[in-house]
């Protein structure tokens, strides 16, 4: 561990919470990151029919709740029926907060209600501005979307994004993306040993997902990245030697 203090010291954060030991986006799994000393939480935001954002990845619930139900067609109210444990936005948000951590929040595509998932995460931390200065927390949006992270910039350019790559349009996306951070898997910085320094070169942050083996995270806080965000929080802070 004595050559990765050397260096900057990387940040992990939850990727959904501490989902290696709880079920994903619940509230127990972000409490467990605060337990396993996480720095921040990560999550993916789905819309309700009725224009709730929700922590949710799937289009359908048959992952969590063994339901057909698919979340753009249900209300919340719909949703939390059949799966109670299901959080909004605005709860991680209070919970972040208050424990002081922050928060990438990816936006999920493609859905059929286009980019009004944006203007909802959008218009919350606009309006939660002030607790979120106050608090310190570090909060960007993220997604695999260039249209997303563009029009993200149209309704407020102070806000940090990050672009997630795929591996078979990274290199064209980088070059015309305005996100302030390139967001790359631990599997594609691995396959191209340039890819790192290059988007280091360009003077944007690098957040890398999902980095859980000692290995990997070892890796990644060798060649300099900023953020990983792990499923195995507790794993990642004893790697990473943090006390």
């Amino acid at each position: 561990m004595a050559g990765l203090r050397n260096n900057k010291m990387m940040k992990f954060y939850a990727h959904r919470g501490a989902s290696a030991d709880f079920p994903e986006h619940t509230m127990p799994s972000y409490l467990g990151a605060i337990d396993q000393g996480a720095h921040g939480f990560e999550c993916d935001i789905r819309i309700t029919k009725d224009e709730v954002p929700i922590l949710w990845h799937d289009a359908n619930m048959k992952k969590e709740a063994k339901s057909a139900a698919v979340i753009a067609n249900k209300t919340y109210t719909e949703i939390k029926a059949i799966y109670p444990a299901v959080m909004r936005l605005n709860e991680l948000l209070d919970l972040a907060i208050s424990h002081k951590k922050s928060l990438a929040l990816e936006t999920k595509h493609p859905v059929p209600t286009g980019n009004r998932v944006e203007e909802l995460v959008v218009a919350e931390l606009n309006n939660r501005k002030d607790e979120i200065s106050k608090s310190g927390i570090d909060v960007a949006i993220m997604s695999f979307s260039w249209f997303a992270i563009e029009k993200i910039k149209k309704m407020n350019p102070t806000l940090k994004t990050v672009m997630l790559l795929h591996d078979f349009n990274q290199k064209f996306i980088r070059r015309f993306t305005s996100a302030q951070v390139i967001g790359p898997s631990v599997a594609m910085i691995r396959k191209y040993p340039n890819l790192v320094a290059e988007i280091k070169n360009s003077g944007k942050e690098l957040y890398v997902w999902t980095v859980d083996s000692t290995e990997d995270l070892q890796y990644c806080a060798s060649v300099g990245v900023d953020i990983v965000m792990t499923n195995r929080p507790a794993h990642a802070r004893s790697v990473l030697g943090y006390s």
